[in-house]
């Protein structure tokens, strides 16, 4: 079905980089490439990749340097060099696991087990989030817009402090959320009073028109209604933008995914997702009343789903799903004239990343292009049942179970054979793991290829290289 193309109003593309921080090199790469697939401003989730000072320094990360100076402000004006405008998104409420996980920061937990979410009743707590504010509005120089998270604000509630507030007649966890965003609003607004203030909507979407207009918020905030899914509800979500509408929030936008949002450790971005996740925000555009003007979309790459969990797909292997999304937004249906058109902006056959090959010899097209070839024939080869099922063949079974290893009772013959094809996959992984190291840190900080090997490929030869060892000896044990 064909839509209206999507309504005026900025595309942003989100750098989530809380994991596989892209190099300097490579993020001036992306950005020239974001321009001509039409993108208008980049959403910058730095997390632990700021260069944060003074007392806020050990929120930096260690496992690479975070980015310096130098390189956020040559990234903004390379960025603004390109028509596209830059908003960091500082996570102010929920999801600070980044920094409540330092040991200095655990007295600001809501609670002890909850590492993401900020306890909202102390003035040290405004004061942390302040100061982070302030550290990354004075790198962005002529900065207009901020993004200060606020979702999934996990056990909220729940902390000594809050129950004692809730404690009182009337209070609510609503209220509680409502209050320390209102304060962190207000707090932006005196500091910086042009700054316009967007917000995930996640933690507002259960209240009501009059709890809204009473919470302060209304002209404080530009709620960003998040949906990643390829089912979204459009009927539902019309209902939510109309309801923030009426409540007097008039300023508001969407969030789609390109990446990061299939499940937590997807290592292939599968296209046709995310572009039936955008065909139903064509929907919800076009279903909206005509009052309610989206001041722009941010299509969402998650790196991953919180700073303690494991890494998503890499960008490389999800450039064909954006530029399949922008074409899809610019449609108004993923026709075949959008597919080509994504594809040719790659230089590439298909938006398909699995069933992709080369069109054109320019690697400026897709940079990071070999890479996410690499990343697909290795998923493919590590999820063959050949190598996933190995240790349940029947061979293995048969002639090399638990039993047979503990009481080194084997029989040479078979097990010898099981050695060799195990040892003939350990070479091909190995080969093709230290190609794939070879290319990432082109890209990516060492620690990025190290965490990636480790996630995806170790687990799958440390069992075959158990059972070669095993089988050497257990044959010592009965050939002379």
């Amino acid at each position: 079905m064909t839509y209206p193309p999507w309504p005026r109003g900025k595309k942003l593309v989100h750098l989530d980089l809380k994991g596989a921080p892209p190099t300097s090199k490579y993020l001036h790469q992306l950005i020239e490439l974001f321009s001509q697939l039409g993108v208008d401003g980049l959403l910058m989730e730095y997390e632990d990749m700021f260069p944060y000072e003074g007392e806020l320094k050990l929120l930096q990360a260690t496992a690479q340097p975070a980015y310096s100076h130098k390189e956020i402000l040559s990234m903004q004006d390379f960025a603004k060099s390109k028509g596209m405008e830059v908003i960091p998104l500082i996570q102010t409420f929920g999801h600070m696991e980044f920094v409540l996980k330092h040991r200095p920061m655990w007295g600001l937990r809501e609670v002890p087990n909850c590492v993401g979410t900020l306890s909202p009743h102390t003035e040290d707590a405004l004061k942390l989030v302040m100061e982070m504010l302030k550290q990354v509005v004075d790198l962005h120089p002529g900065l207009n817009t901020l993004h200060i998270g606020a979702d999934e604000v996990y056990m909220l509630g729940e902390g000594e402090q809050s129950k004692v507030a809730l404690a009182s007649p009337g209070c609510t966890v609503q209220q509680l959320f409502l209050g320390h965003v209102t304060k962190v609003a207000k707090a932006i607004k005196e500091a910086w009073p042009d700054m316009n203030i967007i917000m995930w909507d996640d933690m507002m979407r259960g209240m009501c028109q009059d709890t809204l207009k009473a919470s302060g918020l209304v002209g404080l905030v530009q709620p960003m209604l998040w949906d990643y899914t390829p089912d979204l509800d459009v009927d539902k979500t019309v209902a939510l933008l109309e309801k923030y509408y009426s409540a007097g929030m008039t300023e508001l936008w969407a969030a789609s995914s390109f990446k990061g949002s299939t499940c937590v450790y997807t290592c292939v971005t599968h296209t046709q997702r995310h572009v039936e996740n955008h065909l139903q925000w064509l929907k919800v555009a076009a279903t909206l009343s005509a009052a309610i003007n989206l001041k722009g979309i941010a299509i969402t790459g998650w790196q991953r789903y919180d700073h303690l969990s494991v890494l998503c797909e890499l960008m490389p292997v999800a450039l064909p799903s954006l530029a399949a999304c922008l074409q899809t937004l610019l449609h108004g249906e993923f026709s075949a004239e959008a597919q080509s058109k994504a594809a040719e902006k790659l230089g590439i056959s298909s938006v398909e990343v699995e069933a992709m090959e080369r069109r054109s010899a320019d690697d400026s097209l897709f940079p990071g292009r070999k890479l996410a070839e690499l990343i697909v024939e290795l998923d493919a080869l590590l999820n063959s049942e050949d190598i996933r099922s190995f240790e349940n063949n029947m061979y293995v079974r048969g002639w090399l179970s638990p039993f047979q290893r503990q009481r080194r009772m084997v029989n040479p013959l078979i097990t010898m054979e099981i050695h060799s094809q195990a040892s003939i996959y350990l070479t091909t992984l190995q080969q093709k793991t230290d190609t794939l190291r070879e290319e990432m840190v082109q890209f990516y900080p060492e620690s990025t290829a190290q965490e990636w090997i480790e996630e995806h490929i170790t687990p799958v030869m440390a069992p075959l290289q158990r059972i070669t060892e095993d089988i050497i000896a257990c044959v010592k044990e009965m050939v002379p």
